[in-house]
């Protein structure tokens, strides 16, 4: 475990940036990331505005292991990733997915809020229509549908020939008994857990119960490389590695976890940087042939002073580091 610097060492340290956004997503249009500017490099703390402290604690315990630790060796020298289609109208898809070079697989959001299942039945057609019978397509629910919803709902999409379905509901037990539904129907499509790793207070219920074929991890909530490392390998199930808009900084932690996992099967939703308008880093970590380079990121100064959140909003992050220090300090997230 990386030594808990203090919070002054921290906020010496510490750049607060508001990176406007291409397209609302996940109901972001202006993404607020705190930076960390460390011995070992930059880490990035950035949850999402509405997280309580406990739960944001980890994303700064990851934010201090980029800044002042090493990342595990990798075992491989670039890491492909999959494009990500937000809940956009049909005709917005190609200008979307031409924003991911090269890549060969695309994560689909269904379920938005406000929006209907015809809605995604025909994003999804649209996405494999312009990337072809070849490319892999998976959705991902965010937990919003009940069972039987869900099973409703894959039944139709299963006819775009799904890689898998992501969170398609919220807890693990209906996670279980979705995949016991589809199965009786008849209904071929994988089911991957996110949610219910990265937001549990046990990630490996998910493995223990069968609640999932596939797990999604996240570097910044399950508290940094190593220990995302670790819950993959408890779970034993193939993993995809993925981000929480990240800027460059963040998915720079991303690829050290992909690269550094024993075996990986699923193309990672790590080409999320090109959702900004603009990136902190004057090289973004955008996909190349579908694929990411490993190596470290860090923050262009220009970018950074043209990117500064309002003071109001710095403040807030700073406050919020402290209060997030002080649970870790008090070992109760560590």
């Amino acid at each position: 475990m990386t030594p808990l610097p203090s919070a002054d060492e921290l906020l010496d340290r510490a750049h607060v940036v508001a990176l406007p956004m291409r397209v609302r997503f996940r109901g972001v249009d202006v993404r607020e990331v705190l930076l960390l500017d460390g011995p070992s490099g930059w880490g990035e703390f950035a949850p999402f505005v509405e997280y309580a402290d406990d739960e944001s604690a980890r994303w700064l315990d990851a934010a201090i292991e980029a800044a002042y630790a090493a990342w595990p060796a990798p075992v491989r020298d670039a890491v492909p990733v999959n494009a990500t289609v937000p809940a956009v109208p049909v005709g917005r898809v190609p200008d979307v997915l031409a924003r991911f070079d090269g890549c060969t697989t695309a994560k689909v959001k269904v379920a938005e809020r406000g929006q209907t299942l015809r809605d995604d039945i025909d994003r999804v057609a649209a996405v494999r229509a312009a990337m072809g019978p070849s490319a892999r397509v998976r959705v991902d629910a965010n937990g919003a549908w009940d069972v039987e919803s869900a099973a409703d709902a894959l039944t139709l999409l299963a006819a775009y020939d799904l890689e898998y379905a992501e969170q398609p509901c919220a807890t693990v037990e209906e996670l279980v008994e979705l995949r016991t539904s589809l199965v009786r129907r008849g209904t071929d499509v994988l089911i991957a857990a996110d949610e219910s790793i990265r937001k549990a207070e046990d990630p490996l219920r998910v493995a223990r119960l069968g609640a999932a074929d596939v797990v999604v991890v996240k570097v910044a909530p399950l508290g940094g490389v190593a220990r995302a490392l670790e819950i993959v390998e408890a779970c034993g199930l193939p993993a995809v590695v993925s981000s929480a808009l990240d800027t460059s900084v963040g998915i720079a932690a991303g690829v050290a976890l992909a690269a550094a996992l024993p075996t990986l099967d699923h193309a990672c939703g790590l080409g999320t940087v090109g959702l900004f308008e603009r990136d902190v880093s004057a090289t973004p970590l955008r996909p190349t042939a579908g694929l990411l380079p490993i190596g470290r990121a860090a923050p262009d100064p220009e970018a950074l002073a043209a990117l500064a959140a309002p003071a109001d909003r710095r403040q807030w992050w700073r406050d919020r580091l402290v209060r997030c220090h002080a649970l870790l300090a008090s070992g109760g997230t560590r």
